[in-house]
């Protein structure tokens, strides 16, 4: 069920807000109804979808193109009326070859409960993954007029890919995040930056909320480091549903090579997760930080 129209605004300028706090807020990437229903009781004040970890849960492999639009935004449904959070959503390269079928995109994520999605400028050719900047910001001022188009305040963000996809180039990066920008994106994304220079450079380079992904070793720190760097949003995009798979994995293995279960020790107590699962969660964000 789709959030009544008064509802989504609500979580629409919820969402809005949180990007205005003086500190950064996580927003962690459930990938099913059951773990954004989780991640709300423990107290997260927005949620984000993944399309990894989706495409995990299905049985693919992540990749441009392996989900369509109608699954990924089917997905986001669930997820949105699993609690009253706002949710943004992963919506790729915006699941069309034109500037009008990222727009169209855009309007469906609306109609699906949606209060925000990301689009990139990959363009799924491993021989050319990163689209020309041209191309790019025609696709970036699609979206955006189609989220103005909308009577609530839809959040736009815009992803450079660069180091997403193994180019490395923090100038290029910048230069693109700057375009985004200028095309009305509200918030600039550029996932896999390496370190603390690269956050502060993207950072200082616009006007911009950014939003930073965590959940790799190769980029170690905290909620309040990053805020000092400028950061105003993090995501982990698959790192959770990866921890869980790994969970199974390491229980699968114990059992298999040992013939012991003593992994069930770490696991939730049953009445916890159906507690979880059952009880009424809280009305609305309790934080705008990660417990």
């Amino acid at each position: 069920m789709n959030p009544a129209p008064t509802d989504q605004h609500r979580r629409a300028e919820v969402f809005r807000r949180l990007h205005e706090a003086d500190v950064p807020f996580v927003v962690p990437n459930p990938w099913d109804a059951g773990t954004a229903r989780i991640l709300h009781t423990l107290g997260f004040s927005a949620l984000a979808t993944t399309g990894a970890g989706l495409a995990h849960a299905r049985g693919l492999p992540d990749g441009e193109g392996r989900l369509g639009r109608a699954e990924v935004l089917e997905n986001a449904r669930d997820i949105v009326a699993a609690t009253p959070l706002p949710v943004t959503a992963d919506l790729e390269s915006g699941f069309g070859d034109t500037p009008q079928e990222v727009a169209r995109t855009i309007r469906l994520a609306a109609e699906a409960g949606l209060v925000g999605g990301s689009v990139e400028d990959s363009t799924g050719r491993p021989d050319d993954p990163v689209r020309p900047l041209e191309e790019a910001v025609e696709r970036i001022t699609a979206a955006v007029e189609a989220a103005r188009g909308l009577d609530f305040p839809f959040t736009v963000t815009a992803r450079a890919e660069n180091f997403f996809q193994g180019r490395p180039d923090l100038p290029d990066t910048v230069r693109r995040l700057q375009a985004y920008q200028e095309a009305g994106a509200d918030v600039l994304y550029a996932p896999g930056l390496p370190d603390a220079d690269a956050v502060r450079a993207v950072c200082s380079a616009v006007d911009r909320p950014v939003n930073v992904l965590m959940g790799a070793p190769a980029l170690a720190l905290t909620v309040d480091e990053l805020g000092e760097l400028g950061v105003r949003r993090i995501s982990v995009g698959s790192a959770m549903s990866r921890a869980a798979l790994g969970a199974l994995v390491r229980a699968a293995q114990e059992i298999m090579t040992h013939g012991s279960f003593t992994f069930g020790a770490d696991a939730l107590p049953y009445a916890e997760v159906n507690a979880m699962m059952t009880a009424a969660p809280p009305t609305g964000p309790q934080d705008l930080r990660a417990p």
